[in-house]
């Protein structure tokens, strides 16, 4: 997956008001409940019908690694879907999302002036509306270069314009090189 697609499932999965299942049997038996049938669920995770069904019965608790983490990954997609949702709705309408992130980020400016990339550790409250283009981008299966332009965009605007009172003239911001990002509702 991609850092800054993993960073706002992160930041979403905060929201949710009860844990994900831990064992392999649960996290099976909810997939099943879900998918409503064991076919479906073989199917998406790539094993036999009857391995699902050993699962449910716990007949197998100890998936191996890469079993273990797809299956994760296909609950956390589906848990607590309205929670999910309410979450991103208040990010993307009243709530914004918090930034924070160690990364190579630098500007450029008419008339040659350019401040160059250097490594910077930033903490910055986006407006709701780029919580909503994060969101909407990445439901629609942005790559993480395209996430990426738009934090660009939003830290421009954020960050270095201060909300159109400064630097006004500003062309470019680069964002690159992330070493930390995390994403805070």
């Amino acid at each position: 997956m991609s850092l800054l697609g993993d960073g706002l499932d992160a930041a979403v999965h905060k929201a949710f008001t009860r844990p994900v299942p831990k064992s392999a049997s649960a996290q099976m038996r909810y997939l099943v409940k879900q998918l409503k049938g064991t076919k479906a669920v073989a199917q998406m995770l790539r094993i036999s019908q009857r391995t699902v069904e050993r699962y449910v019965k716990e007949q197998i608790k100890k998936p191996r690694p890469d079993l273990a983490a797809r299956l994760e990954g296909e609950v956390k997609k589906r848990w607590q879907p309205q929670i999910r949702a309410k979450a991103r709705q208040k990010a993307a309408t009243t709530g914004g999302i918090v930034i924070d992130t160690r990364a190579r980020i630098g500007y450029t400016a008419p008339i040659g002036t350019t401040d160059e990339d250097r490594l910077r550790h930033l903490t910055v409250a986006l407006p709701p509306r780029y919580a909503a283009r994060l969101f909407d981008a990445q439901e629609a299966g942005a790559t993480d270069q395209q996430l990426q332009q738009i934090a660009a965009e939003a830290l421009k605007e954020v960050y270095f314009q201060d909300s159109g009172r400064r630097a006004g003239s500003l062309e470019e911001v680069s964002f690159a090189d992330i070493e930390h990002l995390e994403f805070d509702l």
